[in-house]
């Protein structure tokens, strides 16, 4: 027995100092990051063929026969006019066929660059770009409790981004920041995208000058000439369903269209309220959107990249409240990227999106179920990604984690299955044989690290180790991580002189205007 004994107190010991290294290298600060994902798996078509020509024989004929409303906005009736559409009051009429071939100018693909260049992402085609909350004026994390966003909260939302190495675009408005004003808060949160992170950002889309204000300071981070010829922002236009254009979100349209850098034309859909409590006839509306919106962004520039927008939810009918994660969702979702493929435009919706006030098990199934659906959907830019709670109302810090580590989930899924000569692991399965164990076979040494997803925040550990540590729920779990990867965010490099110009203008467009907090 004395002989047994030894060898394996050093296979323990071995074993222990193996994973005492390997738990050294997961816990290291890490600033990898993963490019955009390729699907290499089909999507999931849930319309048939007729299903499809149904709905967009409907959508021609709202357009034509019900018509859509472009609100105060004079230039944009002339233009529809002159196009060949029929105005009775501000209300636009398109005729049959016309929305289709203005739209058929904007392309299928777009590059949008990044400061850093390895960040630059791919929207369309198989692609998926995955990028975070957007909206919420309240904030929550495990200390504080729910509470309104600040400026600082905004800064440490950028900051989470850019270590998320499953993230791949900073995105837009993260939190609305309440304690800057309203008329200058778009200037410190673009500063924020420009220089805590070098990943892609979105423009400020509330008002006109705040629009010009953010090709401006673009043109600062990229130069004037490479800014006009090639797409570093994308905006999200939301159209005021059912069928209205209003006039801030076509400013918004028109100054990012006319400087070549991508809307995301996207009605915003709560089924029941908004549009038809039926699939087929919210898809209808949607297409009708889609297409005036996309067609109008071409009136302003042929050519200007668009992405066809699909953000829908469901409502309560006993307590009238947006749900999330639910079946009706995904078949919109599903068939609206049917659409906009037939359109050959990218297609954005999806996210994490849940209704849940804390991040907790709704909050998971509910966004576990969006995701999902959004991967098989082939959506190729995900905004919400991370971060989303309430409806909508609040940006998390914990669960800007938690989602933020499954979006690795995604990225693995949508690989596909591997059947090269290494993937069939045929040399594996011989050297094994019958009763044998994979654990220390030639194929396991050389693949384990990579082989498995692997989780950096929840918890796998036995019972008696998790006990140990404090039995951490998930919430505690990602609170700790928001911690660690705030210790180790370093700031990315920025030529020193180009933040001085960033710096300089804000100052300048602030000092031009007084405090406004409406």
């Amino acid at each position: 027995m004395a002989a047994d004994t030894a060898p394996q107190s050093e296979s323990r010991r071995g074993r222990t100092g193996g994973g005492a290294a390997r738990r050294a290298e997961r816990t290291a600060p890490n600033t990898t990051f993963n490019r955009y994902i390729e699907r290499n798996i089909p999507n999931f078509e849930i319309l048939t063929a007729e299903a499809i020509e149904v709905i967009e024989a409907n959508a021609e004929t709202v357009l034509w026969e019900i018509g859509v409303k472009f609100v105060d906005n004079a230039p944009a009736l002339a233009k529809w006019k002159d196009a060949g559409a029929e105005i009775k009051g501000e209300t636009v009429h398109i005729p049959r066929g016309l929305a289709r071939k203005l739209c058929a100018t904007a392309p299928s693909r777009i590059t949008q660059h990044a400061r850093n260049p390895e960040r630059n992402v791919e929207i369309g085609g198989k692609s998926l770009v995955l990028a975070p909350v957007y909206g919420p004026p309240f904030v929550r994390d495990a200390e504080g409790g729910r509470r309104y966003a600040t400026i600082a909260d905004f800064q440490k939302f950028v900051k989470l981004g850019y270590m998320s190495k499953w993230l791949h675009h900073s995105g837009g408005t993260v939190c609305e920041p309440t304690d800057v004003p309203v008329n200058k808060r778009h200037l410190d949160m673009l500063h924020a995208h420009m220089t805590l992170t070098d990943k892609p950002y979105m423009g400020s889309v509330t008002e006109r000058s705040r629009c010009v204000d953010s090709v401006e300071m673009s043109k600062i981070l990229f130069g004037a000439d490479f800014v006009d010829q090639n797409t570093v922002m994308t905006n999200l236009i939301n159209i005021n369903s059912p069928l209205v254009f209003d006039p801030i979100m076509m400013d918004a349209l028109e100054v990012y269209a006319a400087a070549n850098q991508a809307c995301i034309v996207s009605p915003f859909i709560v089924g029941g309220a908004m549009a038809p409590v039926s699939v087929a006839g919210t898809l209808t509306q949607v297409l009708a959107e889609v297409l005036a919106g996309v067609a109008y962004s071409q009136l302003v520039r042929p050519g200007a990249p668009v992405i066809f927008g699909a953000f829908v939810t469901s409502i309560d009918m006993n307590s009238g409240a947006p749900t999330f994660g639910t079946p009706e969702a995904s078949k919109i979702l599903w068939g609206a990227g049917q659409l906009a493929r037939r359109m050959n435009l990218p297609f954005r919706s999806g996210g994490g999106l849940c209704g849940s006030k804390l991040p907790d098990a709704q909050a998971a199934y509910e966004t576990a179920n969006t995701l999902n659906a959004a991967l098989l959907g082939g959506v190729n830019f995900m905004l919400h990604a991370c971060g989303w709670l309430e409806g909508g109302l609040v940006s998390s810090f914990e669960k800007f984690v938690l989602d933020a580590d499954q979006l690795g989930v995604l990225h693995s899924i949508a690989k596909g299955v591997d059947i090269s000569e290494n993937g069939q692991a045929m040399d594996a399965i011989a050297e094994v044989g019958p009763g044998g164990h994979y654990l220390g076979c030639a194929h396991t040494q050389a693949n384990f690290k990579d082989a498995f997803w692997r989780t950096e925040v929840l918890d796998y550990k036995p019972f008696e180790t998790w006990a140990d540590d404090g039995s951490r729920d998930s919430v505690a779990l990602a609170s700790a991580r928001v911690k660690k990867l705030m210790a180790d965010y370093v700031k990315p490099p920025i030529d020193p002189a180009v933040e001085e110009a960033l710096d300089e203008f804000v100052a300048k467009r602030k000092s031009e205007m007084p405090d406004a907090f409406v």
